[in-house]
């Protein structure tokens, strides 16, 4: 049973944060409310207040207030996230990183940043390169927070070739349930002493604590970095392409695939052209290496292959400018579709099964009569389908939903590869993976006895 936030607790939050952090009235609050799942409005809950703390120590004495009173919290950082995860389906508070924006340190001996939670991943980007160096985990939205992005292991069309959040991350500051504030791992990068908590809190999607700060592993960049564009008759003979492409030993830092259904979407909100022929589906792949002629060589390998396995052409882009445009494109896909679409599903299969599980796809959109459009991450199996707002949608869209998932896992795969489980695939997670949960519920209730942090989310107890 959750304890109530009376003015004095409330009183007593402002006298923490400043009363201008504190919001309590209702029509201000709609923001902190969704996040950016399609249907936003059928997991809409309003929290009872939003604080905004600007530092470790009033996070920590929020979160000590909220413990003792037994009122729940939801961590936000920039709410980009596509399954509920930092709705406060509870009430209380929601805890918002949205002032804690300093980068603390970018350590060019140990190839570090240290940055508080709530500096976006675009200010990350931006500083790390003013160095001349590299972070490599590029999320879609790059308007994501560090904290966020940590606790949801958030990945990205670069993981194919540098991994997701978890192999950039070297320690964290978390702010436990009680308000306890504990420092895990650091810039060090072998670490042998017991249990891994670090990566117990990365992806825990803010159920087990407030992460706080990060110190995240930064490489030197690339010197040289090209783009293919593949175009292909069918969707399937463009999925065959990718194990052929990774059996010859490149490994590219981007190898993305799409129908040619999401270009006109796109085009229209972009008000640009789609720059190269149109074809009914394609490959995006990005080569980085240490030399001009590296690349060039790398490309041409890699084109060689498509092109045995019945691609239209290769486009070669070098020109930056073009680069960024096409990677616009890609990053649009989603806002393009977003007005027609009930929900963008994340599954994850070995990337053998990419073909199959399309297809498999391709079978259910014919069997409920509901339009399925797929793209990726070709080279980790990461698949995003849409399912689109056809007629009778609502009728059909759990039981396709599920079939779908079902899929996925049969395949060997799982339900979600960068979205997170958070509200809308909890469900799921129970029914496919029991023992896992049960696990799962005993870490939560030896570390948040009183559920009271991100209650509702990935686990019940």
């Amino acid at each position: 049973m959750y304890g109530n936030l009376t003015p004095e607790l409330v009183e007593n939050i402002k006298n923490i944060v400043g009363e201008k952090n504190v919001i309590s009235e209702h029509s201000l609050m709609g923001d902190y409310a969704k996040d950016e799942f399609a249907l936003s409005e059928e997991i809409e809950h309003y929290p009872d207040i939003v604080v905004k703390p600007a530092s470790t120590e009033e996070v920590s004495k929020v979160v000590k207030l909220a413990y003792e009173n037994n009122i729940p919290i939801t961590p936000r950082g920039a709410g980009t996230g596509l399954s509920g995860g930092c709705v406060p389906v509870k009430g209380g508070i929601v805890l918002s990183t949205e002032r804690m924006t300093k980068i603390i340190e970018i350590d060019e001996k140990n190839f570090t940043i240290t940055a508080e939670a709530g500096v976006r991943l675009m200010e990350v980007f931006e500083a790390v390169e003013a160095k001349k160096l590299f972070f490599p985990p590029h999320p879609g939205d790059t308007s994501a927070m560090v904290g966020g992005a940590i606790v949801t292991n958030a990945g990205g069309a670069r993981a194919v070739k540098y991994g997701v959040m978890r192999n950039f991350i070297r320690g964290m500051e978390v702010v436990l349930p009680d308000g306890k504030v504990m420092e895990i791992g650091g810039k060090f990068v072998k670490d042998c002493s017991g249990y891994s908590l670090l990566n117990l809190f990365i992806g825990s999607e803010g159920t087990l604590g407030i992460v706080t700060k990060g110190t995240l592993k930064l490489v030197a960049p690339p010197v040289s970095q090209n783009m293919l564009i593949v175009p292909y008759n069918s969707l399937q003979e463009a999925i065959e392409s990718v194990p052929d492409i990774l059996r010859t030993g490149v490994i590219p830092m981007s190898l993305e695939f799409m129908e040619d259904e999401l270009i006109g979407p796109t085009e229209e909100l972009m008000k640009k052209k789609w720059p190269v022929m149109r074809a009914k589906a394609y490959l995006m792949i990005i080569v980085d290496s240490t030399s001009d002629d590296e690349s060039m060589n790398l490309c041409m390998r890699i084109t060689e292959v498509c092109m045995e396995k019945n691609a239209l052409d290769a486009f070669f882009i070098d020109n930056r400018k073009q680069q960024e445009q096409l990677l616009e494109f890609r990053g649009n896909f989603y806002e393009a579709l977003k007005d027609e679409t009930v929900e963008i599903l994340d599954i994850t299969v070995p990337p053998s099964a990419i073909a199959e599980y399309v297809e498999g796809t391709k079978e259910l959109s014919k069997k409920y009569r509901i339009r399925l459009l797929n793209y990726g991450h070709a080279g980790d199996g990461n698949v995003h389908t849409h399912i689109m707002k056809d007629e009778d949608w609502k009728e059909k869209y759990e039981p396709l939903r599920k079939e779908i998932h079902e899929l996925g896992i049969k395949l060997g795969g799982t339900i979600t590869g960068e979205h997170g489980v958070g509200l809308t695939k909890k469900s799921y997670l129970e029914e496919f993976e029991p023992d896992k949960v049960e696990l799962m519920r005993a870490i939560k209730r030896a570390i948040d006895p009183k559920n009271i942090m991100n209650p509702g989310k990935i686990v019940d107890i």
